[in-house]
């Protein structure tokens, strides 16, 4: 079975502000987002081997697609676009502050035993990890060993997923950080996981480019 690479999509104004874009519609990455998907399409392209890359899959989310995109080019793939890698649903919850939901006495639900907590009017993080597991399944049964496939998808989800595949209960899946940008990857194979990378965010390295040898 193949590796997965779990790619959080880049920074948008919901992310800058802090509130829950969830599923709204038209919400793009701003300069620093799109900044951060061609510099993970340059890592990506440098570090895996071209034609073991056999596919780039996608939430249906536009700051998804948007980051996948330059990433797509730089294997020469099309974009396939997968409801399953969709970000977790906050119903009411949607475009609220998170600052402002932090201060609902439900909100150490969510922290402490997320797999008892439903979003009111959305999903529950059970319900949004059964989905997102099924999803990666699906995917990487279609592929060998040797193979890389990239999933551009959310935090949530990404977390959700790494938790289940290496055994950490669902409770505790948020002691994990999926920064955006970052880089997940997990080797699958039959039924046995390796998390192989956990949160490889490029912006930590950004300053070592400007202290190096002078080298251009």
């Amino acid at each position: 079975m193949p590796t997965i690479y779990l790619i959080r999509h880049g920074e948008n104004d919901y992310v800058k502000t802090g509130r829950l874009a969830g599923r709204l519609p038209g919400v793009h990455l701003n300069e620093t987002g799109r900044q951060q998907a061609q510099a993970v399409a340059n890592a990506l392209s440098q570090a895996l081997p071209k034609e073991q890359v056999k596919a780039i899959y996608s939430s249906p989310l536009e700051r998804a697609i948007e980051t996948a995109a330059p990433v797509a080019q730089a294997f020469e793939l099309e974009t396939v676009i997968r409801e399953g890698l969709i970000e977790t649903h906050y119903g009411e919850w949607q475009d609220k502050s998170i600052k402002g939901l932090s201060r609902l006495k439900i909100w150490k639900h969510v922290q402490a035993t997320p797999s008892l907590f439903s979003f009111p009017g959305g999903e529950s993080f059970a319900d949004a990890q059964n989905r997102v597991v099924a999803e990666l399944k699906h995917l990487h049964s279609n592929y060998e060993a040797k193979d890389i496939i990239l999933c551009v998808s959310h935090a949530d989800p990404i977390k959700l997923a790494v938790a289940y595949f290496i055994g950490l209960p669902l409770d505790l899946f948020q002691r994990l950080q999926v920064a955006p940008a970052s880089i997940n990857a997990l080797f699958i194979d039959n039924g046995i996981s390796r998390l192989l990378t956990l949160n490889f965010d490029l912006s930590l390295f950004a300053p070592l480019h400007s202290h190096g040898s002078g080298a251009k």
